[in-house]
């Protein structure tokens, strides 16, 4: 294809099968409005719950709508089965901003390797990694990193013997959380405050996959930090997650806006460091590149930081973390984007040797 531009052809891929389809697109419509234009030919490629590739005329509509809250998403059906212009050669470089299953979990990313473009983010390995919160957890605790004490439930094993793995969930103490393993957002998540509560929890969660995670509840503040880079990933200053809810649950996440997002967190200097070495250290350990957002708690009676996972492809809605913290950082969302495109670059140039 001859090029007749010298701005970037990038394709912007969002949407998705996963329950996140709407905050995806709150986040492709922010990134597409924060690139620079100059730089880059922006082509929308939307992806609809079925898992469907909308025609390039409804990806653009659907982009180019007005509204920045997921309540306010437009509805879209796509015919095929990919966008063929991934498979033309015009595409110099891919944004996927697809979060949860069908997107954050290495699928996307394995195609665009088999495509041979280069893609923002993560892997397909780490990717896929950073999906499971059993497989995190337990790299985790592998390279010495603490996180909170877990059970991982398979959906089988607690129609064969709920009683058993009832009690072993029990033993971690009061309350628990409950979380489908494989996806994002806090969607499927319940706070567990009694015994009676566990049952239904699980239930919610096998809604959505057929591994849970149970987790004891820690008294702890929510903190965050944005790590970026490929092979000397540096992080930003981290923010700290104040939830309007009983947790920080979809909801306060996306729609009525009652959280409180405090950045830069209000921590000491030596707090901040830390956090901050855990943050690169846990990046390292689960193999990212690119971008992650790496979440902790902070243990409000003896200080205790603790690793609670990565997102590879986290929020880039106009209040999401990761851009706010690198713009305290010193680094504005336009050049955070410019630098994102360029590690995806250095990335796929190095993998070529």
């Amino acid at each position: 294809m001859v090029r007749t531009t010298d701005r970037k052809t990038l394709a912007l891929i969002f949407g998705g099968r996963s329950r996140e389809h709407q905050v995806s697109v709150v986040s492709a419509r922010s990134v597409a409005g924060a690139l620079r234009r100059d730089r880059y030919h922006v082509v929308a490629m939307a992806i609809d719950r079925r898992g469907r590739w909308a025609d390039p005329e409804t990806a653009a509509r659907v982009l180019e709508a007005s509204g920045d809250r997921t309540d306010r998403v437009l509805e879209f059906e796509g015919s095929s089965r990919l966008d063929g212009r991934l498979l033309d050669g015009s595409i110099d470089v891919a944004f996927p901003v697809l979060h949860g299953p069908y997107g954050e979990d290495g699928t996307i990313q394995g195609l665009l390797e088999m495509l041979d473009i280069p893609y923002v983010g993560s892997d397909h390995a780490a990717s896929a990694v950073c999906m499971d919160k059993t497989i995190t957890k337990r790299l985790l605790v592998a390279a010495g990193l603490p996180t909170a004490p877990w059970h991982a439930v398979e959906r089988e094993a607690w129609a064969r013997d709920a009683g058993d793995i009832r009690r072993r969930c029990l033993s971690l103490g009061l309350p628990l959380f409950v979380k489908p393993a494989r996806l994002g957002s806090s969607v499927g998540v319940s706070k567990v405050a009694d015994e009676s509560g566990l049952d239904p929890a699980l239930a919610e969660a096998f809604a959505h996959d057929r591994l849970a995670i149970v987790e004891r509840g820690l008294d702890a503040r929510e903190i965050e930090v944005a790590v970026l880079g490929n092979f000397e990933p540096r992080a930003s200053l981290p923010g700290e997650i104040v939830p309007g809810h009983e947790f920080y649950d979809y909801d306060d996440k996306y729609l009525d806006d009652s959280c409180q997002l405090l950045a830069p967190a209000p921590l000491d200097g030596a707090t901040i460091e830390q956090v901050q070495r855990m943050a690169v250290a846990a990046y390292r350990a689960l193999g990212c590149a690119g971008m992650a957002r790496v979440d902790h708690f902070l243990d409000r009676g003896d200080g205790t930081l603790w690793v609670n996972e990565a997102n590879t492809i986290p929020g880039f809605t106009a209040i999401s973390m990761y851009p706010r913290l690198w713009q305290l950082s010193g680094l504005p969302y336009p050049d955070l984007l410019d630098e994102l495109v360029r590690l995806a670059e250095e990335r796929h140039g190095a993998k070529k040797g």
